[in-house]
């Protein structure tokens, strides 16, 4: 429920049966939510934005093919969203088909473009003469092959039963212990309190293109002891040249070793887009060096201090 008693809303990637509705129902605050599957994803943010869903859930990274560019840009660029946290999903793949087909019969197998290459191997030597059709989702993909347009899709196994089609193979990828992220968005908000074990997500564009301009960058992160968790360049469309970096990062805005590699970013670069700060799902607690504890700030703050006004 949401402040004014209204059912929640939270809108995600469909239609039903796609891996980001299995993202979020493992999400309890979703239980007794409304969940409204859209197109695509900057459908999905969009409906966001416009007020028309309190929460949106959108895949951000995946541990075989990397990031999804069509999130990115969109967080990157787009009317301002946060990120309040973020999902794991082990994934792993069914060959979805209508009842009676065989292997040998099927010549065309559709999915989202992020699984085609999770199974690129076993495609080839399962259906070597198949020819593969991109679909907006997983989901899509298995809507199409019940409707007759393809012969198979790659998708969740759970996908089946939602569109009378049959299993015909299962546990497929290229890659063991495939997992995909899954970010929890809100339209600007607080933070999330801090926990300990914390994530902090920011986009930083270059005021210039100079040697040196990423060092002073990632210079902010490693004189405070910051690991980053992720760092990814993207253009910012404004002409060849001109990029962004995305970068995930150990910590919490309230800590003070954050708030001062923040107000470092916001020194050197053009522009810092602040994404939200929120609990890691992995639940991995940072490894913070002497020096770098909020304490450490606060005495050194505290030593200048007393410097400035002579009571050294």
């Amino acid at each position: 429920m949401t402040a004014d008693g209204r059912t929640a809303r939270y809108a995600y990637l469909g239609p039903r049966g796609t891996f980001t509705e299995a993202a979020l129902l493992t999400l309890p605050d979703a239980a007794d939510a409304e969940h409204v599957p859209y197109s695509t994803v900057p459908a999905v943010l969009e409906a966001l934005r416009a007020g028309e869903a309190d929460t949106a859930v959108v895949a951000l990274e995946n541990s075989v093919e990397g990031s999804v560019p069509t999130t990115l840009d969109e967080l990157a660029t787009g009317e301002a969203l946060q990120i309040v946290g973020e999902i794991h999903l082990p994934v792993s793949f069914a060959l979805l088909v209508r009842p009676g087909t065989a292997l040998d019969d099927i010549k065309t197998v559709a999915s989202h473009p992020i699984a085609q290459p999770q199974c690129r191997r076993w495609l080839l030597e399962n259906v070597p003469d198949a020819e593969w059709r991109a679909a907006t989702s997983n989901a899509e993909a298995a809507q199409h092959v019940a409707d007759g347009h393809y012969d198979a899709a790659l998708a969740g196994s759970f996908a089946a039963s939602r569109y009378g089609l049959s299993i015909l193979a299962e546990d497929i990828h290229d890659v063991a212990d495939a997992v995909t992220r899954f970010v929890v968005l809100h339209r600007p908000c607080t933070p999330p309190r801090p926990t300990g074990m914390d994530k902090t997500t920011v986009v930083a564009f270059l005021g210039e293109d100079h040697p040196g301009a990423l060092l002073e960058i990632l210079t902010e992160f490693s004189v405070r002891g910051i690991n980053l968790t992720l760092i990814q360049s993207r253009p910012t469309g404004a002409g060849l040249g001109s990029y962004l970096f995305w970068m995930d990062f150990e910590g919490h805005v309230a800590d003070a070793r954050v708030r001062e590699a923040l107000m470092g970013l916001r020194r050197v670069c053009s522009d810092v887009r602040f994404l939200g700060s929120y609990a890691r799902a992995d639940r991995v607690r940072p490894d913070i060096r002497r020096g770098t504890h909020d304490t450490d700030f606060t005495k050194a703050a505290a030593w200048v201090d007393a410097i400035r006004t002579g009571n050294a």
